[in-house]
């Protein structure tokens, strides 16, 4: 009878065990890689680890936040004021740049003070960036 009752210990031993990594398996997948893109508040993409790609639209954005930058670094040495907030300009067919407040205003918002080809639907997107050249939001 010990026998009997040792063989149905080890069976149930065997199950819990199998739930138990069953479990962990389950969670570690649907976790998800720690080595991954996230957006930021900004909308933004950074790397969460060491991811070992670059997915398309992080490498399409970074692009676009180079061209950004670019435009802010010939604006400045153009002596340009930015502090008044102008548009820096289109960056590819459907992005623009643009320099607002930081913190942001509500004034910042105002039709007359976006770029023109967001405001007449030429372009969807835009980058926006403070007096400073920081990325305020990517949109």
């Amino acid at each position: 009878m010990a026998i009997s009752e040792n063989r149905k210990l080890k069976k149930w031993i065997i199950i819990i065990a199998g739930i138990v990594i069953f479990v962990l398996i389950v969670l570690v997948i649907a976790h998800g890689s720690e080595d991954d893109w996230i957006r930021d508040s900004r909308g933004v993409w950074i790397k969460h680890g060491n991811p070992t790609n670059i997915p398309t639209e992080v490498a399409e954005q970074q692009e676009l936040i180079a061209k950004a930058q670019e435009l802010y670094r010939k604006a400045k040495e153009q002596k340009q004021n930015l502090v008044t907030g102008p548009c820096l300009g289109k960056i590819s067919a459907d992005w623009v740049a643009d320099i607002v407040h930081s913190p942001r205003q509500d004034v910042d918002g105002l039709p007359q003070n976006q770029c023109s080809d967001f405001r007449q639907g030429l372009v969807s997107h835009f980058i926006e960036l403070d007096p400073d050249g920081n990325i305020l939001k990517v949109d």
